[in-house]
């Protein structure tokens, strides 16, 4: 499997909002550029990434004077609107530093369940991966709804990898792997490595990560893995810090 990812060509990165962001809300610049650093020298290594971000809504927090991530759809996609603005100008400003233009898509759930919408996904996504650009996607937080919404961007990462074609899927995030349970308990033991999904029956997935800006947590991770796997693509689960 190492030899796999280490020799995959196209890979989509996709990062949590805890592993951007500070708990108050606001872009950590350090964790974007240390993560940008990260995917620069796998890009020019010749490997084509797609980064998957989330931290739109948590970016916009502190800029709308919230304390913490809102409850009700309007507000949360005020602080998307300016939230997201606000990252893509970090990552475009951190890339351009290794002459590394970005480029962004919105997509929502249907952009990728619908045919018709999937193939013009794919056409635009391939065509900037085809002129050197990195695209940056997110969910279209602005927009879209709770009928339309992916759920989290786990599983938008892993229906992108799918729509690339892509040979591996990284899901990053504060923890630092797959656990047993409760990476914080004692006792517990993480899960290197999975074979197949029935041998997760029985298990309580733990880490969900600590900083209450994002949705997702392992489960989400495990179901976005199981999601890419079926399609043929390497997943690894893992900490941002280790990325």
């Amino acid at each position: 499997m190492r030899n796999d990812l280490a020799s995959a060509r196209r890979i989509v990165v996709k990062v949590g909002s805890s592993s951007l962001t500070t708990r108050s809300g606001g872009i950590d610049v350090d964790r974007v550029r240390n993560l940008v650093d990260a995917i620069v020298a796998r890009k020019q290594s010749g490997t084509q990434v797609v980064l998957v971000s989330s931290g739109a809504i948590a970016a916009g927090l502190k800029p709308l004077g919230l304390k913490s991530r809102p409850s009700d759809l309007a507000t949360q996609q005020a602080a998307a609107s300016v939230g997201q603005s606000l990252l893509v100008a970090e990552y475009a400003g951190a890339f351009a530093q290794a002459d590394i233009t970005v480029g962004q898509v919105l997509l929502t759930a249907q952009d990728v369940l619908r045919r018709s919408n999937y193939r013009n996904a794919q056409r635009g996504l391939n065509r900037l991966l085809e002129l050197g650009i990195l695209p940056i996607v997110n969910e279209n937080d602005t927009v879209a709804t709770d009928e339309i919404r992916f759920g989290d961007n786990d599983r938008l990462a892993a229906l992108v990898a799918q729509v690339v074609q892509a040979d591996a899927l990284f899901l990053l995030s504060d923890v630092d792997g797959l656990y047993d349970g409760p990476p914080e308990q004692a006792g517990t033991s993480m899960i290197n490595e999975v074979k197949d999904f029935a041998e997760l029956a029985g298990v309580t997935i733990g880490g969900t990560g600590a900083a209450g800006v994002g949705l997702g947590g392992m489960a989400t991770k495990v179901d976005a893995a199981s999601i890419a796997t079926a399609a043929g693509i390497t997943t690894v689960v893992t900490s941002a810090a280790l990325a």
